[in-house]
């Protein structure tokens, strides 16, 4: 990508495919707060695989693959107002990990999930292993 290409403004919760049967919000979850982090703030992580399946994580429940470089995490608390971080990288602790783009946004429709999309070197939607943080 130049300079002078301009990346297109998507509507991400029209972009968003519907939750996969047995996904939808969970009841229970912890509340989030609109008033900024708690003294109970935490903070959670996802390192999933290129295939979707979720390597490890801290209060990840399910990672799961939708489609050609889409991902949702879905995690134990309530996401509404939180930070997501996000980074291509390889699920192990050696190797060099391949070039891409990340994308990371709430999970229309899943208050404690978040929807990933990753991209090669060249800005096409490509199945990438990646690491997600929350910061909730």
């Amino acid at each position: 990508m130049t300079e002078t290409d301009v990346m297109p403004v998507l509507d991400a919760t029209a972009e968003q495919p519907p939750l996969p049967p047995g996904t939808e919000a969970l009841a229970g979850l912890v509340p989030a707060t609109l008033a900024g982090l708690p003294p109970t703030a935490q903070a959670f992580f996802a390192v999933v695989n290129a295939n979707g399946t979720l390597a490890r994580g801290f209060q990840a429940l399910s990672a799961t693959h939708l489609g050609l470089g889409v991902y949702q995490v879905l995690f134990s608390h309530d996401l509404t107002g939180s930070a997501y971080i996000g980074t291509i990288g390889l699920t192990g602790s050696l190797g060099s990990s391949p070039p891409g783009q990340i994308a990371v946004v709430g999970r229309a429709g899943a208050p404690n999930g978040v929807f990933v999309q990753t991209f090669n070197a060249a800005g096409a939607p490509a199945d990438l292993a990646f690491h997600l943080a929350v910061l909730s």
